[in-house]
Parts: C-alpha cells; structure tokens; sequence
C-alpha cells in the first residue's frame, strides 16, 4: 500500500455508502489525529484505538441523521497524494465550501483544520477536505 491515508478515507467512504454502523482500520498517529478531529467537528460518533498483537486498529462509528439516515459525511477526498504533494501558507489556505466544510492540514503545530491553521499562524500540508 503506498497511500495509508487514502486507504483510511477509501475504507471511511465506502462504509458510508454501504450503510456500516462501524468501521474498523489500521491506525497509525496520522490516522488518529485524522479520526480526532472529524470526531470533534462532529463528523462522526465516536471512536476507539484498539490494541492488537500484529498492530492497533481504530474502530469508528459512523453518524448518520436519525430520520433520513443520511451520511454525516458528504463528500470526503484526498487533496495531497504521495506523488503530488499540496502545501499551502497561511495567505493561501483552502476554505471548503465557504467555511461550512473543514480542510485537515498537516502542520508543524500538529494535524489540525484550515481555521485552527489560520489561527495560529502555520501553513502545511493540505491532508483532505471534508464537507
């Protein structure tokens, strides 16, 4: 596998698309922030770092609206892939869907979203957008 995170939000998306309740993928530090975040900006329900002999999965479950079962997630996609790497300043930082999504960027303070980012000052990777 040459693209953990894509592999992470492939796994994510198509457990949206085929109405999964969990989700269960290998973690790594990258991941669990990734996870973090889309749990405190409510994008998911809640989530576990499981510790395993071979290695740790993170078990995810998934947000759905009660009434019309609709995912919490509408769209999620890679933006800075292993072949083509998207790094951003501070002037320069993405706003996903004039500010009603979140974009993950990878920064020397830490993994955080496009307005943490702004706020404190740091330009990064632009990991995913997330809407």
């Amino acid at each position: 596998m040459t693209d953990p995170i894509a592999d992470y939000l492939t796994r994510v998306r198509n457990a949206y698309m085929a109405g999964k309740k969990v989700v269960e993928i290998p973690s790594s530090k990258m991941k669990e922030a990734i996870t973090k975040i889309l749990f405190e900006k409510g994008y998911i329900l809640s989530y576990k770092v499981v510790e395993g002999t071979p290695y740790n999965t993170i078990k995810i479950a998934l947000k759905y609206h009660p009434e019309t079962k609709m995912a919490a997630i509408k769209k999620i996609e890679r933006v800075s892939t292993p072949g083509l790497r998207q790094y951003t300043g501070t002037e320069d930082m993405p706003r996903v869907l004039n500010g009603l999504g979140i974009a993950i960027i990878s920064t020397s303070k830490g993994v955080v979203t496009d307005k943490e980012a702004r706020e404190l000052g740091v330009g990064g990777e632009v990991i995913c957008y997330v809407y």
